[in-house]
C-alpha cells in the first residue's frame, strides 16, 4: 500500500506547552482512518497541521510525496477539509456556497459548473441550488459543508466531527457519503466523539493521548490489546450518590465511568471482584437494576488505555 500522507517526528509547541510530541504516522491510500482523542490529546492540532492551518514546531508532513510546508499549493489542491465549525455562508445560496469555495482551488468556467453541479447532487442537496443554507436543516448544513470540501476532488479528506449535532437519519446519510467518498478513491482522516462510527466505517485507527499516538491499528488488533481486561455494565436507579473513587479502589479494577443510570467498570479479567463491586454499591445504598459483561470494544480500549472516556 503506498502512503497518502507521511507524517515523521512531527511536534508543535505553545511556548513551553508541548500539544504534539514528536508524533511518526503513515496513512496508506484508500483508507479511512480513525483519529481518536480527548479533547486537549493533541487531536485537533495535528488535523490542523495535515490542513496547512498549522506549521510544524519540528518534523514533517509528506503528502502524496511533497512536503506540505515547501509545496503548500499542491497540499491544498489535493486537500480537502470538512471542519467542526461550520464553515458556510448563509446569506449565499446553496449552488453559490460550493462554487465560491471550488473557485479558491482555481475551478474556472464549465469545469467549475460540473464540479459545483456533482458536489451538490452527491450530498443529496441537487435541487437545493437556489436555496440559502439559513434555511436548511442542521444535517443540510453538514452536507453542504461536505460538498464545499470536495467540489474540487482532492486526494486526501479530512472529516473533523462531521456528525456532531444532527439527527440519525443525517448521520446515516454522511456516513454512507464518506464510504461511498472512499470508493471512488479518496483517502479520509474521520475524527468522531462517536465511538460507534469509528468502530463502523474506519479500516485503521490511531489513538492521541498527551500528543503521542499510544495505539494504532485495526479495530481488532487494538481489542487485542486489552484481552486482559474485562468490562462490567452496572445499571441502577438514580437515586444518590456513587462513590467513583470507592470503586477503583477495589483491586483489580482499572476505570469507572457512569453514563446516566450504568456505571462501566473495566477490571483484570484475572480477578474475581464482582462481589466486592456489588457489595460497595450496597454499602453506599445504590438500587442495582442490572449486571452484565461485556465483550471488549474500542471504547473499552480508549479508556483503558488513557483513563478517559473519549468525551471528556
Amino acid at each position: 500500500m503506498s502512503h497518502v500522507l507521511e507524517i515523521r517526528n512531527l511536534t508543535k509547541k505553545f511556548g513551553d506547552f508541548i500539544a504534539v510530541d514528536n508524533m511518526t504516522l503513515n496513512i496508506g491510500e484508500g483508507e479511512i482512518f480513525g483519529f481518536l482523542g480527548a479533547n486537549g490529546a493533541g487531536k485537533s492540532t495535528t488535523i490542523n497541521m495535515i490542513a496547512s492551518l498549522l506549521r510544524p514546531t519540528k518534523g514533517e508532513i509528506v503528502l502524496l510525496g511533497k512536503n506540505i510546508v515547501k509545496d503548500s499549493k499542491f497540499a491544498k489542491m489535493n486537500t480537502g477539509i470538512v471542519p467542526q465549525e461550520l464553515a458556510i455562508y448563509e446569506d449565499m445560496t446553496a449552488y453559490e456556497n460550493v462554487s465560491f469555495f471550488a473557485g479558491l482551488y482555481g475551478l474556472r468556467g464549465a469545469m467549475l459548473r460540473e464540479r459545483t453541479e456533482e458536489a451538490l447532487a452527491f450530498v443529496g442537496l441537487g435541487d437545493k441550488h437556489q436555496s440559502f443554507p439559513k434555511n436548511f436543516s442542521g444535517g443540510m448544513k453538514r452536507r453542504l459543508n461536505i460538498a464545499c470540501a470536495i467540489a474540487h476532488l482532492p486526494k486526501l479528506i479530512i472529516m473533523d466531527e462531521p456528525t456532531v449535532g444532527i439527527d440519525p437519519q443525517s448521520r446515516n446519510y454522511i456516513l454512507q457519503s464518506v464510504r461511498k467518498l472512499n470508493e471512488m478513491g479518496c483517502t479520509i482522516i474521520y475524527t468522531s466523539h462517536y465511538m460507534e462510527e469509528v468502530e463502523e466505517i474506519c479500516t485503521r485507527i490511531a489513538i492521541v493521548d498527551h500528543g503521542k499516538i499510544i495505539a494504532e491499528g485495526t479495530k481488532e488488533q487494538l481489542t487485542s490489546i486489552i484481552t486482559d481486561t474485562k468490562e462490567i455494565w452496572i445499571g441502577f436507579r438514580a437515586d444518590g450518590a456513587i462513590s467513583i473513587e470507592s470503586l477503583q479502589g477495589i483491586a483489580g479494577v482499572t476505570a469507572v465511568r457512569q453514563e446516566e443510570n450504568t456505571l462501566k467498570i473495566v477490571s483484570k479479567s484475572e480477578v474475581n471482584n464482582l462481589n466486592r463491586i456489588i457489595q460497595q454499591l450496597i454499602k453506599d445504598q445504590v438500587e442495582i437494576r442490572s449486571v452484565e459483561e461485556q465483550a471488549p470494544n474500542l471504547e473499552s480500549v480508549f479508556l483503558t488505555l488513557t483513563g478517559r472516556n473519549l468525551r471528556d
